[in-house]
């Protein structure tokens, strides 16, 4: 079963947003790596004072071997959108709660 994973970190959500304008091939080769790494899904979110990667993997040692390969192409984007910290990713494994709405459920 699939994984989600959250990197959550303080930054510029809007400065994030202008960058991905300006320079979509750059983000769109991260995810395509990510893809040949067996990223299923991809998605930023923001706020005013954070930002959110949440994405689904086969499981973690997909995303940590991704990770381990592009994070020096990762890190420079982060700090241009204001990241100073080292992201540190939370793996979730979905619960059996016979309750779920969406996502072909």
């Amino acid at each position: 079963m699939s994984v989600i994973v959250t990197l959550r970190v303080k930054g510029d959500a809007a400065q994030l947003e202008r960058r991905a304008a300006e320079n979509p091939e750059a983000m769109r080769a991260i995810s395509d790596r990510a893809k040949e790494f067996g990223l299923i899904a991809h998605r930023f979110y923001g706020t005013d004072e954070e930002i959110m990667v949440l994405d689904e993997w086969p499981d973690a040692e997909s995303f940590r071997a991704f990770f381990a390969e592009m994070g020096s192409r990762i890190e420079p984007l982060m700090r241009e959108v204001g990241v100073t910290e080292v992201p540190q990713p939370t793996f979730w494994r979905q619960l059996e709660s016979r309750d779920e709405v969406g996502w072909n459920a």
